[in-house]
């Protein structure tokens, strides 16, 4: 079952590559920058806002 995150915690969270809003992927256990195309790790419920740490998302446009 995928933990849920601090709704107050999500608000003040922002991409550290373009200071944005994260949206939460729960399914993922993600924070998804899609300005940055970037998707931050939530690892036992802590958000792992690294760079270097984060998934690229797959932006392949899908006809």
């Amino acid at each position: 079952m995928p933990q849920k995150i601090d709704p107050k915690l999500l608000e003040i969270l922002v991409c550290p590559v373009t200071h944005v809003p994260l949206r939460y992927d729960a399914a993922r256990q993600e924070l998804v920058s899609d300005q940055a195309g970037l998707a931050y790790p939530i690892r036992d419920g802590i958000p792992i806002m690294l760079s270097d740490e984060a998934r690229p998302l797959d932006t392949a446009v899908k006809k």
